[in-house]
């Protein structure tokens, strides 16, 4: 005998009823695939330790640094002289467009002059770091530690530099 009658509302909660509690007494095997993987329990804080044998520094770029750093350290005798002769200049100058005041006006500019080692090494050293990454698609961690420290030692250099002439800009008024 063939049923025509459709389901009921009572009849369609009880096949949704039976199918949940299917789901509800799943084997425990699919409750341990839900269980944290080992790889979730690694910190991802955690430094991540190179496999890699740490190699140095190429040595033409190391050379090319040590000179740009050292030119950059030479001149620095002939800026301490030139910004010493101007801060006498400076502190003598009378009133703005006075002769003295001229006078160490062109002494702060031999000292503006002066730094140009410091400023020419920091942005040869940039250069540097712009053709390692153009001509190699990046850059070794020893070269860019190399890099690093030669641009923080005449990047120092060069602020300090740059200070010193601000204060003599800042006593002259300009």
């Amino acid at each position: 005998m063939v049923c025509t009658r459709s389901l009921a509302p009572t009849g369609i909660a009880l096949i949704v009823a039976f199918a949940l509690a299917g789901c509800a007494s799943a084997p425990s095997g699919a409750a341990r695939a839900l269980a944290p993987r080992p790889a979730e329990a690694i910190d991802p804080r955690a430094p991540v330790i190179s496999a890699t044998t740490p190699q140095p520094a190429d040595p033409a770029l190391a050379a090319r640094l040590a000179e740009l750093t050292g030119r950059a350290h030479q001149a620095e005798t002939a800026f301490a002289a030139a910004a010493a002769q101007a801060e006498r200049l400076t502190a003598a100058a009378g009133p703005p467009q006075s002769e003295s005041w001229v006078v160490a006006q062109q002494a702060l500019s031999a000292v503006v002059a002066a730094r140009e080692p410091a400023a020419r090494a920091l942005g040869d050293i940039d250069a540097l770091a712009q053709t390692q990454l153009t001509e190699h698609g990046g850059i070794a961690p020893a070269d860019l530690a190399a890099i690093e420290a030669a641009a923080a030692d005449v990047g120092a250099l060069d602020r300090r530099q740059a200070e010193r002439i601000d204060a003599l800009q800042a006593r002259l008024g300009g």
